[in-house]
């Protein structure tokens, strides 16, 4: 009988470098902890009431953009709450990368399990909640932590790494845990870290070009956890 390797592959991210997709391991390693920022302005969380119920009809599970340039002109505590994440995130080896990074400002309202893996796949995610403490976690499914979402709760991930926002005392995501309402939409602002920055690969335990055959014959960015294309159940957070 012929002999193979029945050991699991480990997953890959096949991503765009330039006009070349190359391929990389994902990151386990999740930087995480609190900075102490400012609550936002009253009229700034009213305006970012309407917007996530009225104009975007945020549902659960949702993760959508929200106006930055807008908001910034009613927060003058923006300018704090960045350089709150620059000195974290330069204090755990990132040096200076959150500056050249482009940001954006999100809102949620839960999370189905998901990876971004199939659009940044060339990037980490730098979070930055700005809600209070809703009793809920962000989950990833594949390595099993969890972190409590606190107003100022900081995390540096791989995209590609499954992940939700889930109630505290759930196990997988479940819609009914998120009602209407501003109680458990969750704002925060998110940077885009270059994962091939030495210091966020390094950070992160990424390694590079662990399958340059394959990743010469994809058109497309994408991940694969065990040597072929899944699916990722969003109740679970577990390829299928």
């Amino acid at each position: 009988m012929p002999l193979y390797d029945a050991a699991p592959r480990p997953p890959t991210a096949y991503y765009w470098s330039g006009d070349t997709l190359r391929s990389r391991s994902l990151g386990e390693t999740v930087l995480w902890g609190t900075v102490d920022v400012p609550t936002p302005p009253a009229r700034l969380l009213a305006d970012w009431h309407r917007e996530t119920s009225e104009r975007i009809g945020l549902q659960a599970g949702d993760v959508e953009v929200l106006p930055l340039a807008r908001a910034r002109m009613r927060w003058p505590d923006y300018p704090r709450c960045v350089q709150a994440v620059r000195e974290w995130t330069r204090a755990r080896g990132l040096q200076e990368v959150l500056a050249s990074s482009e940001v954006a400002l999100m809102a949620c309202r839960g999370a189905k399990y998901h990876h971004d893996g199939a659009q940044y796949g060339g990037a980490a995610f730098c979070n930055l909640f700005l809600s209070e403490d809703q009793g809920l976690d962000l989950h990833f499914a594949q390595t099993g932590q969890r972190i409590p979402l606190v107003k100022g709760t900081v995390v540096v991930f791989d995209t590609g790494q499954p992940h939700a926002v889930i109630a505290r005392h759930r196990s997988g995501f479940c819609p009914a845990d998120f009602p209407p309402g501003p109680a458990f939409t969750q704002i925060f602002l998110t940077w885009e870290l270059p994962i091939e920055n030495a210091s966020v690969g390094q950070a992160l335990n990424i390694a590079f070009d662990t399958d340059p055959t394959t990743a010469l014959q994809l058109d497309q960015e994408q991940v694969w956890p065990r040597g072929a294309p899944a699916s990722l159940c969003p109740e679970s957070g577990q390829w299928r």
